[in-house]
């Protein structure tokens, strides 16, 4: 919960400093969106690292499909995962409470905190998120981690030697590279959570619906996306 609410906090304030009109980093750009989620994925795993790191409910049911994490504990991650998001969001509106006061478009400010597709076709906006997710989820359980070296050869540390950075650089090239279509959630907690926020918690003054119509594909999406690289991994001789 803690993690994920992290995740939230700083992956939705770098949109809202981009977005917003009365801000220090109004109309940064795209790739100033992907480095602050990139980072917040970063700090958010790092803070959840006591249990786990769960901070997305694709990567959970993955691991647990790979028999990484007991089907016993993805409705606790989910819950919490859930939970937090719906934190963070908050927290991002109480840190840019006055920046969305004097938005001259706030109808428009539903894009801050969770997902839509550029062209809107649900199927095709559905294939991008399984294949940016089946990417993220195919990387953490495929990625090389340490080894101990045979007969006293230098052990091999993979990936393992970056820590939480390696997530991060893998979520900043998704999100440059397979981002442009849908805004990449490749995270059911972080686009529905954040959603629910929007639409039942934050006093946003006209502000614009929750596009409930769209709201199932960033959850759908992710969760056969995350399912099928586990799949893949359960195939392959690793």
């Amino acid at each position: 919960m803690l993690g994920t609410a992290v995740l939230i906090l700083l992956g939705t304030g770098v949109v809202a400093n981009q977005v917003l009109k009365n801000t220090l980093g109004n109309s940064t750009g795209f790739l100033f969106v992907n480095v602050g989620w990139a980072f917040a994925v970063f700090t958010g795993a790092s803070i959840a690292d006591p249990s786990g790191a769960h901070l997305n409910p694709a990567v959970t049911l993955g691991l647990a499909i790979a028999d990484k994490t007991p089907w016993g504990n993805v409705p606790v991650y989910v819950l919490g995962q859930m939970v937090g998001a719906i934190i963070g969001a908050m927290l991002c509106w109480a840190t840019y409470k006055l920046q969305f006061d004097t938005h001259d478009e706030p109808q428009n400010t539903l894009g801050i905190f969770s997902t839509g597709p550029t062209v809107p076709n649900k199927p095709w906006n559905l294939v991008s998120e399984v294949i940016g997710t089946f990417v993220l989820v195919a990387w953490i359980l495929l990625s090389p981690g340490a080894k101990v070296g045979a007969d006293g050869a230098v052990p091999t540390f993979g990936n393992s030697a970056l820590g939480y950075a390696a997530v991060a650089f893998v979520v900043l090239v998704i999100g440059t590279s397979l981002g442009g279509p849908t805004g990449y959630a490749i995270n059911p907690a972080r686009d529905l959570g954040p959603r629910i926020a929007y639409a039942f918690l934050m006093p946003i003054r006209n502000k614009g619906n929750a596009n409930w119509g769209y709201s199932w594909v960033p959850v759908v999406g992710p969760l056969v996306g995350g399912a099928l690289a586990a799949l893949l991994y359960l195939v392959l001789p690793v």
